[in-house]
């Protein structure tokens, strides 16, 4: 039972203290709205003035040549890739991708569409940014264009003349269109774009910044990515711009630009190669002519017209082997052609490919070296010879090159020995058929050379026809899936997330303000401090006022929280001193806590109870009980207690003013100064007052000096039946509480109790109830949740 209630006692106190922090910060309510509409406000006007972003994007779908011919090869590295093992295709698209995000194609698409000259028009808040082709003219800089720097301001005053202002400089320069200006180190020319745009009195910004600066620029603002699936071939184009529609050319363009880069590629390995078939048919044709010629004079010397047909059975075997001996000349012929064009070429030239070797490797090793020199012929486009990847390129090229040389000199050893073999074996069966007549043995070794050269010449023309039909097709190297598209909806600055920053920084702004002053506040604010530090009780709240003293019948929040202070200090005395004389002693740790006001006012309310009252001012050095009574003149007629400390002879009804002005109480005022206050108090003398206050009076209030500044409060505290230690919210140092701590526990001062001062109500539970229920209190005042609802229910027509 005891755990229990103990639980509950530490819920209630956690959920006062979580209410009484909400309200600390809820009294300040304005200023999280002002922050909050300031804020949001910012954050509309940012909104519609701010440069916004758009995002395009585009995709492609490549073609791999290689794709479709692998066969089973194919599906077992799609199989392996798939299983994690990587695979050719993704590498192409990466190759292709790199290919893409190059410099080299980046620099066509500034060359073509001038993207290093940027043109804005400015406005009487924010530029703009304007498409070149949608300007009223353009600026043509003359010489070399790749290191113009420029950022000029122009002015046209009409359709013709120009005013310019060279922002590095701030020089102006008048001019007209169509006119070399030279502006700083540079030479320009505008010319009209379009004259129904021109719009007099329009102001432009032209910056034109180097074109390598502006193709990395632009290749930042780009995101080339692959598809998704890693065996796709699908590329994806981004791009985040000011103008959707400047980055929507720009990713088209690339995109044109990379398709016939490509197509070009193929064009001059397929143009190489049919440069070297019709070096070849020439050089062949005028062969296949002379052994035409040969055969013809034979036939005519020797009166022949038809071939014998009666060693056609010895001859079988001989033509097979003919046969065989013509294949291999044939391939010896075709190196021989290839190590005569290896030997006139220069070197890093394109190779023929495809000329019917019959030896892969060759033809193999052929297409990786024209790679190779393609690779470099791509590379120096951006870059010099001495470049290291164009001279790694370079001993590839030749090492390659060495490489075709060795494998040609085997292929054609081989080669021969393979046709020695065969013409051995041709010269035992024309050994045996030795009847066959001179003649015809002479016609077919004639007849034999012509069919070497015609098979040749023909094999030539196959493929060239080849060549020029791959060359005539023009295969698509990509598929546009999507062309470049921009929405309306801009990527930034989102709207949403501007205003819910706008909106959190309007709350949390001030919360942070408040939280570093609560921080940084040593004042106390409410009576748990009090009651937390000095463990007293406290008996009253003296709400904040304007009036320094109460009035007969006064039913302000004033009168009543005094009416509750009367009504507590009767719990605070003894049942010994229930009907007798009270004393009651008011104090503070600082002078300004409000002593003097909780002491007049205290009389004042003790007196509308029908309470003979006698106020003593007894803080000497520093008197101010006639001023909160406005009745400060009465000190120049009227004697006090100093001087009654200094003449004990004098009657002690001498120093009391009896009700003066309008108040029902006595008043023993102060008197003057005196230069040793302290050593009169110590006399004696001032027990004898009490006494007579005792004898006379219901209630004797004592307003002391401060107990942290002087001791007189300590020097008389024997004679009071209770002390009412008044402390000012607000104004009283928080370590100056363990000053009535240290009396409190020391029993300095008899039945000490706290009056906490000068309250606001209307800062919430952590700072008092409020007084005022029932009286229509002008002065008790609304919490701010209170002013907003009666405020709605004001507009709302409720009341």
């Amino acid at each position: 039972m005891e755990y229990q209630s103990k639980h509950i006692k530490e819920n209630q106190d956690e959920e006062l203290n979580l209410r009484q922090l909400f309200e600390q910060y809820a009294f300040y309510w304005k200023w999280f709205v002002l922050t909050v509409i300031l804020s949001v406000g910012i954050a509309v006007v940012y909104l519609r003035y701010a440069e916004k972003s758009y995002r395009t994007t585009a995709k492609i779908l490549l073609k791999d040549e290689k794709s479709g011919s692998a066969g089973e090869l194919a599906g077992i590295a799609e199989l392996s890739s798939s299983m994690g093992f990587g695979g050719s295709r993704a590498a192409f698209v990466i190759d292709q991708i790199e290919v893409l995000s190059s410099r080299r194609l980046m620099r066509k698409v500034v060359d073509l569409h001038n993207l290093n000259i940027i043109y804005t028009l400015k406005g009487q808040i924010r530029s703009s940014e304007v498409l070149e082709k949608d300007m009223p003219f353009i600026i043509q800089p003359q010489g070399s264009t790749d290191t113009v720097r420029l950022n000029i301001d122009l002015k046209l005053q009409d359709k013709k003349h120009l005013q310019i202002t060279d922002l590095s400089t701030g020089e102006k320069i008048n001019c007209t269109f169509d006119q070399v200006v030279k502006i700083g180190y540079n030479k320009v020319v505008f010319k009209t774009n379009n004259i129904a745009r021109l719009n007099p009195n329009s102001d432009y910004q032209i910056t034109i910044v180097p074109k390598n600066r502006a193709v990395d620029a632009i290749r930042s603002n780009i995101s080339i990515l692959p598809g998704s699936e890693m065996q796709s071939y699908i590329v994806n184009f981004s791009m985040v711009s000011r103008l959707g529609k400047k980055a929507e050319f720009i990713l088209n363009s690339l995109i044109e630009i990379y398709n016939a880069d490509l197509t070009n590629d193929k064009m001059r390995t397929t143009r190489a190669t049919s440069d070297f078939i019709n070096k070849r048919l020439l050089l062949i044709s005028k062969d296949l002519s002379g052994a035409d010629e040969e055969a013809a004079d034979f036939k005519s010397a020797n009166s022949m017209v038809d071939m014998a047909t009666e060693a056609g059975v010895f001859l079988q075997n001989a033509s097979e082997n003919d046969k065989r001996v013509l294949e291999y000349r044939t391939q010896l012929q075709l190196v021989d052609h290839m190590n005569n064009f290896l030997k006139g070429e220069k070197e890093g030239k394109l190779l023929p490919s495809n000329i019917g070797l019959q030896d892969a490797s060759i033809g193999a090793a052929i297409e990786g070296y024209n790679k190779l020199v393609l690779e470099r012929d791509d590379l120096l486009k951006s870059a010099s010879d001495l470049n290291p990847t164009v001279v790694a390129l370079n001993q590839n090229i030749e090492e390659n090159r060495n490489n075709i040389r060795r494998s040609l000199e085997n292929y054609q050893q081989v080669t021969k020995l393979a046709l020695n073999n065969i013409e051995r074996k041709s010269n035992e069966i024309r050994g045996r058929i030795n009847s066959i007549p001179n003649q015809e043995q002479g016609f077919k070794k004639i007849s034999r050379q012509q069919q070497i050269v015609e098979s040749l010449y023909l094999l030539l023309l196959q493929k060239r026809e080849e060549s020029e039909v791959k060359a005539a097709a023009k295969p698509d190297n990509l598929k546009i899936i999507d062309a470049a598209y921009g929405t309306n909806i801009p990527v930034s600055p989102k709207r949403s997330v501007v205003l819910l920053g706008a909106l959190l920084i309007g709350l949390f702004l001030p919360l942070i303000v408040l939280y570093i002053k609560f921080l940084l506040d040593n004042k106390i604010h409410s009576r748990k401090d009090i009651e937390d530090v000095v463990k007293i009780p406290v008996l009253g709240e003296i709400p904040s006022s304007e009036d320094t003293v109460i009035h007969q019948n006064d039913r302000s929040s004033l009168a009543e929280a005094f009416r509750i202070l009367r009504t507590n200090m009767n719990f605070m005395f003894g049942a010994d001193k229930k009907d007798s004389s009270k004393v009651v002693f008011v104090t503070s740790t600082i002078s300004g806590e409000g002593k003097s006001f909780v002491t007049t006012n205290l009389a004042q309310i003790l007196s509308m109870s029908d309470k003979k009252v006698l106020l003593i001012g007894a803080d000497i050095r520093s008197p101010k009980v006639l001023d909160y009574l406005g009745l400060s003149h009465l000190q120049h007629t009227n004697v006090g207690i100093t001087q009654f400390l200094i003449n004990p002879e004098m009657d002690v009804n001498n120093i009391i003013i009896k009700k003066p002005g309008n108040y029902d109480f006595d008043v023993v005022y102060s008197g003057y100064i005196a230069p040793n206050p302290a050593e009169l108090l110590m006399n004696g003398h001032f027990d004898d007052v009490i006494k007579y206050a005792r004898e006379n009076y219901d209630y004797v209030l004592v307003d002391t000096a401060p107990v942290s500044l002087v001791t007189d409060t300590l020097l008389i505290s024997h004679n009071a039946d209770l002390t009412l230690y008044v402390s000012r919210v607000n104004f009283l140092d928080k370590r100056l509480l363990q000053v009535p701590r240290e009396l409190y526990i020391d029993g300095k001062l008899k039945n000490l109790a706290s009056v906490v001062n000068d309250v606001d109500f209307a800062r919430g539970y952590g700072y008092g109830y409020g007084y005022g229920y029932g009286y229509g209190d002008k002065g008790a005042k609304k919490t701010g949740f209170a002013k907003i609802w009666a405020n709605l229910k004001t507009i709302l027509r409720l009341k």
